[in-house]
């Protein structure tokens, strides 16, 4: 266990937000600029807090726990307060916080309407601590909490800040995790009673790490198979897969900006660390049935969602299908169950939150200059927002896989994992299929995001804009773009920043499966 400031580290990273809130909420609604500071300071110390948990990280022991804690929390059910990072929640964790504070930093001038910079700010705080809690979590019930609390600030975000048919996507955000949720706590629940766990009084628990250790604990294939299916609807409808995909675009085209940035960069995410923390390691035999399922929705997402992109008009809309895309790919990754495979998966989504999140800025700032995301409406972009226009022609290569490009190595290593299968899935000549199909995937990207450049970069500008007195990147903009930028050229360049960090840890993971 640790001591010292690395006992309070994690929960520093994960309850400062709510200080933050609470600071906000006492401050009056009229007192915009000090709302701002706060939470901006805020966002700052925790993701300070978070540079502190990565530089003394041990990253010789990457599948160890660090900066654990273990508390009594509900005696009743054997639910602690266990939290704790090792080398795959430890990327997602600093994605989290760093994605966080860019929001801030971006909405200092972009506030959408109502104009309620008070509301607003405080819904990012609470979903910060919702994000960052899911990371570190090593107790189910305590996951399940961090996990909905997400829910309720991404809801209100869509409803009262969202576009025209706000109601509607955030409704149907709602219903959708909300399903997923209580199936997965069914799940949940299932393998408290179901799990016989030895040393542990009554042999029930809900600690992640001891139910991994613990194996089957007796359960029938039968048995484990049904788990396994309603924490798979949970984690796929959040991430989201194929055929639970519908609400996404919905959310995303009415999205505020940062709702989209903070959907896309970490919410998402949420659903594939869910299978690589706890659905796989804890249900091993289970997740090789599942695997050549889940493998086969993964690639039927790849094309579905590079065939959605073909036919939107809406720049947001394209990039929200784009999302549904990537994620195939992290998902092919996971369902390999190899050292490669998740090695690539957690990498894709590292790479998927920079580049789409830095691609809803985007077309965020498009749409506040433009007062439009129709694509039929826009073009000439590189000519009236030069530095606008390079930016999206950088990220529009960042997200089809160049080499050298951060999506790249999320992508690719993906496919290549579907060629080697976990032996034990028995299925390898099925998933050399998946790798086919998934590679035409990439080829179907480059056509969506070109030609999605193509419209609103090229060209010259309509003549409804022609005369327009156009504002190219802002203050704010660059503070908040820059280090998503070089962040997507240093994973590119080194991929190595997170492959070192999570390559321990999934090594170890493997073995549960048999790996």
């Amino acid at each position: 266990m640790a001591h010292g400031f690395d006992a309070w580290a994690l929960s520093l990273v994960v309850f400062t937000p709510i200080i933050g809130l609470a600071l906000v909420l006492v401050l009056p609604r009229d007192d915009e600029g000090t709302i701002k500071l706060v939470t901006l300071v805020t966002t700052l110390v925790t993701f300070a807090f978070t540079v502190l948990v990565v530089v003394r990280f041990n990253y010789d022991k990457t599948d160890k726990l660090q900066f654990e804690v273990k508390k009594s929390w509900i005696d009743v059910i054997h639910s602690n307060y266990h939290i704790g990072v090792d080398g795959i929640a430890l990327p997602m964790l600093a994605l989290s916080s760093f994605i966080t504070l860019l929001c801030v930093i971006y909405s200092w001038n972009h506030f959408p309407e109502p104009h309620n910079p008070k509301a607003f700010l405080a819904l990012i705080l609470l979903l910060e601590v919702g994000m960052n809690g899911t990371f570190v979590a090593q107790d189910l019930i305590l996951f399940f909490i961090f996990f909905e609390i997400v829910l309720l600030p991404m809801y209100f975000m869509i409803g009262v800040w969202g576009g025209p048919n706000r109601e509607y996507a955030s409704i149907k955000f709602f219903l959708f995790t909300l399903f997923g949720s209580a199936l997965m706590l069914l799940s949940f629940l299932a393998i408290y009673f179901k799990v016989d766990v030895p040393g542990v009084a009554g042999g029930h628990t809900f600690d992640i790490p001891l139910l991994v250790a613990a194996g089957k604990g007796g359960m029938t294939h039968g048995v484990q198979l049904l788990i396994f299916g309603g924490m798979f609807l949970g984690f796929a409808i959040k991430v989201p897969m194929f055929p639970f995909h519908t609400w996404l675009p919905d959310a995303h085209t009415e999205a505020p900006t940062v709702g989209s940035v903070l959907l896309a960069a970490i919410l998402l995410k949420l659903g594939t660390y869910g299978f690589i923390r706890i659905a796989m390691p804890i249900l091993p035999e289970a997740a090789r049935s599942w695997a050549p399922w889940i493998g086969l929705l993964a690639v039927i997402g790849i094309i579905y969602g590079a065939l959605g992109c073909l036919a939107q008009t809406d720049m947001k809309r394209l990039i929200a299908f784009s999302s549904i895309a990537h994620m195939g790919f992290v998902m092919l990754g996971i369902a390999s169950m190899t050292t490669f495979g998740l090695n690539a998966a957690i990498f894709g989504m590292v790479a998927h939150g920079l580049i789409t999140g830095m691609l809803f800025f985007v077309a965020g700032s498009v749409q506040h200059t433009f007062h439009t995301r129709e694509m039929s409406r826009l073009g000439g972009l590189l000519q009236q927002a030069p530095h606008m226009g390079w930016i999206l022609s950088f990220c529009a290569m960042a997200s089809l896989g160049l080499p050298g490009l951060a999506g790249f190595w999320g992508e690719f290593p993906a496919i290549l994992s579907a060629f080697n299968p976990l032996s034990t899935i028995h299925q390898t000549p099925l998933f050399r299929g998946y790798m086919v199909v998934a590679a035409v995937g990439t080829v179907l990207a480059a056509g969506y995001l070109l030609w999605m450049l193509q419209k609103v970069a090229f060209g010259a500008p309509k003549p409804e804009f022609a005369d327009a007195h156009i504002h190219d990147v802002g203050v704010a903009e660059w503070i908040a773009w820059t280090p998503l930028l070089l962040g997507i050229v240093a994973l590119g360049v080194y991929p190595n920043i997170v492959f070192r960090v999570t390559d321990g840890a999934v090594t170890s993971l493997t073995k549960v499966f048999g790996g």
